[in-house]
This record gives C-alpha cells, structure tokens and sequence, in this order.
C-alpha cells in the first residue's frame, strides 16, 4: 500500500494514478477523510486513556466508571474506523512511473525495442500443437479426460527441454560471474547471484492479499475451509519470506529464482487459446524475485530485463521488449516491462515474459524493511519472469521447426538434453 503521508503530500499525483489504471480518484479523498477521522479519534481515546490513569492514582472511583464507559464507545468506533481506513488504502494502486503509457488495455503497450528477424519459411509453419502431437510430446485428449479442459501431459523430449531450459537458467542465475557480466549491460553493480528456492505452491489467503496478488479472486483456486490459496506464481510464496524482517543495508540487494508448478483459473479468457498449452490452469515457472534498497530497486528491475533479454537471445528467438500501460499493468506495480517472443504459426509477438517494479508497495503491507545508517525504511521488491515454461517450449518448437517435422534444438540447450533434434518417434 501507499504511505498515508506520501498521498497528502502528493494528491493530484496520487489521485492522477489512480485515475490512469482504472479506479476511481474519489477514493483518494475518501481515505483522506478517514484518516482525518481516525486521527481525531486515536488522540480523543488516548486523551481519555490518559484521563483514566489520572483517576486510578486519584483513587476517584466515579471518575473511573465514567471514562470507563467513555472508552467502551470510543475503542470500538476508532477499530471500525481503522478497519475501513485500511481497507480503502489498500485499494489506491501503486502510483505508474512517469514513462509508464497511459492506456485503458494492452493496445496501449509500448515497444520500447526489438531484436532479431522473424524466420522466413520455405513451408507454412505449423503450430506448436499440430507438432507436439505429431512428435509425441504434447497430450492434451487425454488430459481432457483425466482433468479437463486447460490441462496437458508433456512427454518424452518436451519433459527434457523443459529441465534443459531450467537447467540453462540456474546455472546462469546462479553464477555470479554471469550476472554480473549481465547487470554491467544496464549498469547494475551489484554481483549478487540468485539463490535457487523451490518455494510451496499453496499459501494463506491474507498473506496472498498482503502480496497484493489475490485479486482478481475469480483467477486464483481458493480452499475456504482452508484458508488457503494455490499460487499462480512463485514470487507470490517467495516475496512474503522476509515478513516483519529488516535487514541491514549490506544484505541488499538479495535475489531469489523460484521454481514451481502455478494455477490460474483463467477464468476472464474464455474462448482464448483454447488449443495448446499457451494458456492452462496449471502450468511451471522459474520467476526472479529481489529485495533491495530504494535506490537499488530501478537497478534491479533494469538487471532482471536484461536476464530476460539476454536468456531469449541465447535461444535466437526474436522478441519486442514492451513498456506496459497503466491499464494493464498489475495494481501493485510501478513500472512493468513484458517481453513478447514471435510465434510462427500465429504471425505475431505473443508475451512470455513480464518484469514487475513494486518500490514499497508490497513491502509496506508485508513489513520487509531495511535499516540505512540512522533510518529505517521499506525495501523495494521487483519480481520477474525468468522462464514460462509452456510458452517458452511454443516459441522453441515453432522457431526451430523444419519441413520434415523436426524440431532443431537450440544450440545453447543442447549440452543440457543430449541431442540436437526432437523427431518423430519410430513406429
């Protein structure tokens, strides 16, 4: 959540975000005017508690009852004020950076830069389903009937790309060499390597809201009875590790990649990519997640893209680095960058990667801080993609596909998978 000080000092910036990624302004006002009432109301109770210590010394007995009867009003008035004040706080979105486009929706997304040629085919390129049945890797009758709909079975050589690719992933990740020689390219100095994590896949519910990651409900798969919530990424089990901690400066910036399978109902996509595994209720991610310190947490996000960047074109797969609009961006986010990777069979860039900037947004309801000097103050949390499995394994098989129906592995994978071509298997 925002800092109740930073939006009285910066209303219109405040309320001009608010605006800008879809909610209403007015609730700005409104928790202004809540906490203008809560205020009054904690100096009011602690003046009466004040009053009530007074009479106890006093020995005043008729004094006691009456400041006593006065705080059974007053203390459940200022817990049903506070509870309402932090509910509308929590509400107001991250405010967008200012190079952030303003837009209802994806269309206003901006690409920033590009790289590489799409391949030109000597063929009609197939998609990623038609070549995952054919080779045998990709079954989704059979999950269809077993699970239903949004489900897959990978098999054979899509189960060994998909540890290739992990594999390709934690041992950059985790070498500090390499990202460092990655952070130089945006002019992030800090060497830090990522600690691998495989993090749980079910979490509380109120620690998924502290995340900011809850909503919309209707996507996440909720056990009530539970209390209980599956992820729909890592960084949603990763980011809250540090809850109520403060560290101390030279521990920041402390980068984190978390492997696990996620799940998402999809439930706002109906009759979108309904072949393949482009979109599914369950699916693998690796995701980076940091904990920096404010002035580290543009560095981070900056550092986490060119990992991004720099995995895709280990790959050779053309892509578009795009800055997200303030319409579809995430409500915690104050920046976000998404990488869309170019999909043969579609003729278009599809995303498959996204890199979010939170400052203290998350931070602040998660009470992760960090002690600077003689000062205390939040961290700054960034999390990103590292690799989408599903969607990484699409662009491989349609980039690399040949006529004949042979998937070429990617050179950098193929130490990892022990062969360089995915076939057809012998009947």
């Amino acid at each position: 959540m925002l800092d109740i000080e930073f939006i009285r000092n910066n209303l219109d910036l405040v309320k001009k975000g608010t605006k800008n990624k879809g909610h209403d302004p007015k609730l700005v006002e409104r928790v202004l005017g809540l906490d203008e009432r809560r205020r009054a109301l904690i100096t009011q109770v602690q003046e009466v508690r004040e009053l009530r210590n007074k009479y106890a010394k006093e020995k005043d007995v008729e004094g006691g009852k009456r400041v006593k009867e006065e705080l059974k009003q007053l203390v459940p008035q200022l817990e049903e004020i506070e509870m309402e004040y932090v509910g509308k706080l929590s509400a107001i979105p991250n405010i967008p950076s200012e190079d952030t486009p303003v837009g209802r929706d994806e269309s206003n997304n901006k690409v920033i830069r590009s790289w590489g040629e799409p391949r030109e085919f000597s063929f009609e390129p197939k998609d990623h389903m038609d070549m995952g049945e054919r080779l045998g890797i990709i079954d989704t009758e059979t999950s269809a009937n077993v699970s239903g709909a949004r489900f897959a079975y990978l098999k054979g050589d899509a189960v060994l790309l998909q540890f290739a690719l992990i594999q390709f992933a934690l041992e950059t990740l985790t070498n500090r060499e390499k990202v460092a020689a990655i952070g130089a390219t945006v002019g992030n100095k800090y060497e830090a390597p990522f600690v691998p994590v495989v993090p749980p896949v079910m979490m509380k519910t109120e620690v998924m809201k502290k995340m900011d990651r809850f909503d919309p409900a209707d996507e996440r798969y909720v056990f009530e009875k539970d209390n209980m919530v599956f992820v729909g990424s890592s960084e949603h089990t990763i980011g809250p590790m540090h809850m109520g901690k403060t560290f101390s400066e030279s521990e920041l910036p402390l980068r984190y990649v978390g492997y696990s399978t996620s799940f998402r109902r999809e439930a706002g996509s109906y009759g979108r990519d309904t072949k393949g595994i482009f979109r599914l209720h369950q699916f693998d991610k690796l995701e980076m997640e940091s904990f920096g310190t404010p002035s580290q947490g543009l560095d981070e996000h900056e550092l986490m893209t060119a990992v991004q960047e720099h995995f895709m074109q280990a790959l050779e797969i053309p892509y578009q680095v795009m800055v997200v609009s303030t319409g579809d961006m995430g409500k915690p986010n104050h920046k976000q960058t998404d990488i869309n990777a170019w999909f043969p069979s579609q003729k278009k860039y599809r995303e498959t990667h996204t890199a979010d900037y939170m400052t203290d947004y998350q931070a602040r309801r998660l009470g992760t801080r960090v002690k600077m000097g003689d000062k205390t103050e939040y961290v700054h949390m960034n999390d990103a993609t590292a690799f989408a499995i599903g969607r990484t394994l699409i662009a491989i098989m349609e980039n690399y596909q040949q006529k004949d129906g042979v998937v070429v592995v990617p050179e950098v994978l193929r130490s990892y998978l022990g062969k360089n071509k995915i076939v057809p298997p012998v009947k």
